[in-house]
């Protein structure tokens, strides 16, 4: 696959199936996360990979937020959280780790960097036939959450991608008319 036939092709995968990715092609998404523009190479991202018990702690997490948000929720509210997780083989969460106060850098661009490494490995998982999702939602916001992934006080969490093998047809993807997103000057 071409580079432009990948960036005009790529689309999110919600039904995904087991098996995982495999470390190979884990070793090809990553590299292409660390491909992401890096004002003052300070590489401000960092990376977790949550499957088979990763996932349950995942879920547990989710679980608690759930709960600290609405003590009173039923079980199968909780439950319901517990089980986002496993609707992937491999979830990977991608950290923005920001560095405050770098001259020139502000936090937004570091930020902004994180989620062009979590693009990169969208792009990576496409390419080699895998399926992906970019999930965020209002635990990837949470505090319970943030202090369960040890997540820094200048930290951002950009994004669950969610990966697997495809459990279903690509959408066909949506031809949008270029000229309503762009003002020339």
């Amino acid at each position: 696959m071409d580079a432009i036939t990948l960036l005009h092709e790529r689309s999110s995968m919600g039904k995904l199936v087991g098996p995982a990715p495999s470390r190979e092609q884990l070793e090809t998404l990553y590299r292409a996360a660390l491909r992401a523009p890096d004002h003052k190479e300070l590489r401000p991202w960092r990376f977790i990979e949550f499957a088979g018990e990763g996932l349950d702690r995942l879920g547990e997490l989710f679980a608690e937020a759930e709960f600290r948000e609405n003590p009173s929720a039923s079980d199968d509210t909780l439950n319901a959280a517990r089980l986002k997780p496993k609707r992937a083989p491999m979830v990977i969460g991608v950290v923005a780790k920001v560095t405050p106060e770098v001259p020139g850098v502000p936090k937004v661009e570091q930020v902004i960097s994180a989620g062009c490494a979590a693009h990169g490995i969208l792009l990576a998982a496409h390419a080699l036939g895998l399926g992906a999702m970019w999930r965020s939602g209002k635990y990837a916001f949470d505090d319970t959450v943030r202090k369960g992934l040890r997540l820094g006080d200048h930290d951002e969490l950009v994004a669950f991608i969610y990966l697997g093998q495809l459990g279903g047809r690509h959408k066909p993807t949506v031809e949008h008319d270029v000229e309503s997103f762009v003002e020339r000057w």
